[in-house]
């Protein structure tokens, strides 16, 4: 069964104890072993227990394809459910996994995880398609999961955040999940146990060195018509390692931030106005420049520049040409439409 988004938050707490497998899947490696984990626990709080967890291996489920059935259906040594926990899957797993789903032998649950599957994958098709099977994707974390994710680690440490504290981490934390959690527990840490409220010099002084503050310059660099930034930016990017897709992904939250502006401006709202509505709030030191920027844009242009990326980002996945020449074309093109 493919999982909606809205219905994440509700598995993620409470899985159905008719469900046999679950395979989380995605371009954000992170937030998959978050989720995985997260449904493991369901069954066992320690996911390292031998006698409650079986972690059997790709080869050997290579080897035995059976192997799979027969560990979700052992009995676990301390009673209860039994977990199994596949990680790193991929089409040479699903005739393991579809003997899982086509037995009711035992009561175990079967969690699998793996990298970007297409939707022709023989694996991600039939767990899509099964009815005690979910399939749940999962990728980069938009402006709204990471305000979310921001909140929940903070009020779960019993420290609150001033907006502008809140809107620096947001544009600062990166698309990975585990990163971004990463980061926020530095500051937790930074905070002490006292506690007390974030403020944007403890955001800075904790969040102020990660791969999105990099990502989030060549976005700026492009609304702002900046080649000579942009052409220094993304040759850096490569040399760090980034990927096309992460980059292109930020650019276009950034552009989608411009679009919720310009809406309530041709609304009827002034400039001020509408960037005062935007959540998560452009903190006060981004202000004077997101508002410059902004002037740049016109809804029609947004609507454009958005069509241009996500043009770009099927390309990168399905052309089989350079990702990296087909995301510098896109931001070039973007860049001098600013200028």
């Amino acid at each position: 069964m493919k999982v909606k988004p809205r219905d994440i938050a509700a598995i993620l707490k409470s899985l159905d104890p008719k469900i046999r497998a679950v395979l989380v899947f995605g371009r954000d490696d992170g937030l998959v072993r978050e989720r995985a984990e997260k449904i493991g626990k369901q069954i066992a709080e320690d996911l390292s227990d031998p006698f409650q967890v079986a972690r059997p291996s790709l080869a050997d489920i290579k080897e035995h394809p059976s192997l799979l059935l027969d560990e979700v259906s052992a009995i676990s040594m301390m009673g209860g459910r039994r977990l199994v926990r596949l990680e790193g899957a991929g089409n040479e797993s699903t005739e393991a996994v579809k003997l899982v789903l086509g037995s009711d032998q035992g009561d175990g649950l079967l969690t699998i995880t793996a990298g970007d599957l297409k939707p022709t994958s023989s694996l991600r098709k039939l767990m899509e398609g099964a009815k005690n099977g979910l399939a749940i994707a999962c990728y980069e974390d938009s402006l709204q999961d990471l305000m979310g994710l921001v909140q929940t680690v903070l009020a779960d440490a019993g420290l609150s955040a001033t907006q502008d504290a809140v809107a620096y981490l947001v544009e600062n934390l990166g698309g990975d999940r585990m990163v971004s959690r990463g980061e926020l527990e530095k500051l937790v840490l930074y905070k002490g146990a006292e506690g007390g409220q974030v403020t944007l010099a403890d955001a800075k002084a904790c969040v102020g060195d990660t791969s999105a503050m990099g990502l989030g310059q060549i976005a700026e660099a492009v609304t702002a018509g900046n080649l000579t930034g942009l052409d220094r930016l993304i040759e850096r990017a490569w040399t760090e390692g980034h990927s096309a897709i992460p980059i292109l992904r930020h650019l276009q939250m950034r552009l989608m931030r411009f679009h919720q502006a310009r809406g309530m401006m041709d609304q009827g709202m002034n400039a001020s106005e509408a960037v005062n509505k935007l959540r998560p709030p452009v903190f006060f030191g981004e202000r004077d420049r997101f508002m410059g920027e902004l002037q740049r844009w016109s809804s029609r242009k947004i609507e454009m520049a958005l069509d241009i990326l996500l043009e770009a980002e099927i390309d990168c996945k399905t052309t089989g040409n350079p990702a990296d020449v087909i995301c510098a074309r896109a931001l070039l093109r973007l860049t001098k439409a600013a200028k």
